[in-house]
């Protein structure tokens, strides 16, 4: 058998994943949006924390050490999985979020020069 790379899962997908894995355990009672967003930002905190010393140059070469790396990829899916629960709860659809907020910060903030002039 060859190892074959598989495709990205997609982010419902994710999100049933996470569902599937709270609900096997009864932690559903424990995932209100307050525990959540209070996870979410406890996440986010540990990703700051392997940046915290670092400098600008050596934060653009985190990725080169093999177990800083490790951390950060941790750590980056812990706030992505604690944000997907978050907005699965909210019924909040957290593409169309990122989208609509997009749009309007273009709006917001019109580029004023040609990029890269």
């Amino acid at each position: 058998m060859t190892d074959l790379p598989h495709p990205p899962p997609d982010l419902p997908a994710l999100q049933r994943r996470l569902a599937e894995f709270a609900a096997a355990r009864d932690w559903q009672p424990y995932h209100t949006p307050k525990n959540l967003v209070a996870a979410l930002s406890v996440e986010a905190s540990e990703l700051v924390e392997i940046f915290q010393w670092l400098t600008p140059e050596q934060s653009a070469r985190v990725m080169a050490d093999p177990d800083t790396a490790h951390r950060v990829r941790d750590e980056v899916a812990d706030v992505l999985a604690y944000l997907l629960q978050f907005c699965e709860v909210l019924g909040v659809d957290p593409l169309a979020a990122l989208a609509a907020k997009i749009e309007r910060n273009e709006l917001r903030f019109p580029v004023r020069r040609e990029p890269g002039a």
